[in-house]
């Protein structure tokens, strides 16, 4: 006798359970859905859910777009010496050559606070980045030795060629950082396994530590390139003037808007290279766009602030917190939460060693460290 049948005709499980449905199944099953008829189910991938409404995600990104003016303006105030708020105002509305405060002002703190928006907008753009195609939750610029790649030939190119104009070794940036993601892929790729998170981190960190250490050989045979870059090789904001930073800024842009058209083509490789490509996602070219973007970002980055570590990995996941995995709102939130958190840093790095100040690289590091710590024993990463 045959057994129960549900209710589309198909036997049922011996044991009364109806049949199960894979997750590869269900998704595939989606361009047949009523009314799909002729349409494909490769066109674009499932969003992937978010922890909060649509409109809960555009209110948070417009209050963290205020907290980052704020901070912005704390940037231009505060310091080892205080500037009254009509002296920061007075910089732009009425100027005047006399104004010791709004001469820092306009000479100092305005160049630095510039340095570090752009710079974080690069850093939390090129980690999130990197941390979906690569769906390794350590990956960072830092990590993966692409800030040292770069920033070991902007050092040659000043130190070894003679290049002065920021526009000739704003180049030798971006070679640098391909020629070391190049590296670190084709090395971590070895193997059966392919280019697995573990293997990508092992092969990231030696080649941070072999740039490096020729980086720092390279400045300690060269007093006057040591005395130049010393602090710009740990990060810093205020090694750079206005011109570099005019330099840079168009790169950043091009390398950002890149990365922000990206989120749709991330969600679907995070559910692997196969389901990707059968939501019709060309994945090569999503990685060499990617490949591209965090190139032009980490090198123009790296030019402006020296290799800063920390800020690409932790500010994805800070972000993820209020998006969840959505990429389609992890990139701006990572965009607006990573230049607060490097100017916050740099603000504490010139109050609590004044007169003096400590550089921007070795605050992130310091206070960076514990939340990410704690964030990762007490909520764990989030999954990629």
């Amino acid at each position: 006798m045959n057994g129960p049948a549900d209710r589309e005709g198909r036997p049922a499980d011996p044991s009364g359970t109806p049949p199960s449905r894979t997750r590869s199944t269900a998704l595939l099953d989606l361009g047949k859905q009523p009314g799909a008829e002729g349409a494909t189910a490769t066109t674009s991938p499932p969003p992937r859910r978010s922890a909060r409404s649509r409109p809960a995600l555009a209110a948070g990104l417009v209050l963290a777009l205020v907290a980052l003016g704020l901070t912005l303006v704390a940037s231009l105030a505060v310091g080892s010496g205080d500037v009254p708020f009509a002296d920061v105002l007075g910089t732009f509305l009425d100027p005047d050559a006399e104004n010791k405060a709004q001469l820092i002002v306009g000479e100092v703190r305005i160049p630095r606070t510039l340095a570090g928006l752009l710079s974080g907008v690069a850093l939390g753009l090129a980690g999130t980045v990197m941390q979906g195609v690569t769906r390794n939750p350590i990956a960072d610029p830092s990590l993966l030795g692409i800030n040292a790649g770069a920033s070991l030939s902007v050092v040659f190119a000043i130190s070894v060629l003679g290049l002065g104009a920021s526009q000739q070794y704003l180049w030798f940036g971006f070679l640098g950082a391909l020629i070391a993601a190049l590296v670190v892929y084709g090395v971590g790729s070895l193997g059966r396994e392919g280019a697995t998170p573990v293997k990508l981190a092992l092969a990231g960190a030696a080649t941070t530590a072999v740039l490096t250490s020729l980086t720092t050989t390279m400045l300690l045979t060269d007093r006057q390139s040591y005395d130049q870059f010393r602090f710009w090789q740990i990060g810093a904001l205020n090694t750079r003037s206005v011109e570099v930073l005019s330099e840079a800024a168009p790169f950043i842009v091009v390398g950002g808007l890149l990365a922000l058209t990206l989120g749709s083509q991330l969600n679907a490789l995070a559910l692997g290279d196969d389901l990707a490509r059968g939501f019709g996602q060309r994945v090569g070219l999503v990685r060499g766009v990617s490949a591209v973007a965090v190139v032009l970002l980490c090198g123009a980055s790296t030019v402006v602030a020296g290799p800063i570590g920390f800020v690409g990995l932790a500010v994805p996941h800070i972000a993820r917190l209020v998006t969840g995995p959505d990429y389609r709102w992890v990139l701006p939130y990572s965009m607006v939460l990573a230049p607060m958190l490097l100017l916050w840093a740099d603000i504490v790095g010139r109050v609590v060693a004044q007169p003096g100040e400590v550089q921007v690289g070795v605050v992130t590091a310091a206070l960076g460290c514990v939340p990410f710590i704690w964030l990762v024993r007490r909520r764990k990463l989030v999954e990629l």
